[in-house]
């Protein structure tokens, strides 16, 4: 009940609950999407871009 600032024990019971879904959810969804962004930019083309952007002063 700390944690989830629950005014009951069933309240904080089913908080608990509901995220722990949502991760596990996440966690699916993470693994099905992973690796499928191939044209997605690297952190040298990050980099790049951001050293484009700042402006010399």
């Amino acid at each position: 009940m700390k944690f989830t600032g629950a005014k009951t024990k069933r309240e904080a019971v089913v908080t608990a609950v509901e995220r722990f879904n949502r991760l596990k959810r996440l966690e699916k969804l993470n693994a099905r999407v992973r690796g499928q962004f191939r044209d997605f930019m690297t952190q040298a083309d990050l980099k790049a871009m951001r050293t484009a952007d700042t402006p010399n002063d």
